[in-house]
């Protein structure tokens, strides 16, 4: 065989078992989401019981506010993303026992939802939408401190 070709090879193999390891990472992280907690019941198992218990609040415009606010997300894991924080959303709707989902809840929402690195984003277009975002300050500290405490 020649030497190029036996290069070849050993790329291609390297390629493939980085791309086996990224998935099966991946593949374990959510194993781990769907393992059972103290109470029974999986991170998704909540996540799925907010989104249900809430559905009958969400008006088209919120629907369409939420799907603008993770447009920045790539679209592989955009569904994944917007049922997090959708399943965040409707946590806090049960627990303030609100009668719609709003903008202002969305939002705290998302904050709540996401890590950190994602908040510029939220930033940028709420910047575009010309929405306000000094009453979301003292959340978006608090989620920074909770998250680096974590850590």
């Amino acid at each position: 065989m020649s030497t190029w070709f036996m290069w070849f090879i050993v790329l291609w193999t390297i390629v493939l078992i980085t791309l086996m390891f990224i998935g099966g990472y991946f593949m374990f992280r959510k194993f781990l989401k769907r393992l059972p907690k103290e109470d029974g019941k999986s991170i998704l198992d909540w996540q799925d019981y907010y989104i249900e218990k809430t559905l009958h609040l969400w008006g088209d415009e919120e629907k369409a506010f939420l799907n603008e606010l993770v447009e920045p997300v790539p679209e592989l894991f955009r569904d994944v993303a917007k049922g997090k924080i959708a399943g965040k959303i409707g946590e806090l709707a049960l627990d303030e026992d609100a009668s719609r989902i709003d903008t202002e809840l969305i939002i705290r929402g998302y904050i709540l939802a996401t890590p950190k690195r994602d908040h510029k984003f939220l930033r940028k277009k709420l910047a575009e939408l010309n929405i306000d975002v000094s009453p979301y300050e003292p959340l978006f500290e608090q989620h920074s401190k909770k998250t680096s405490a974590s850590n």
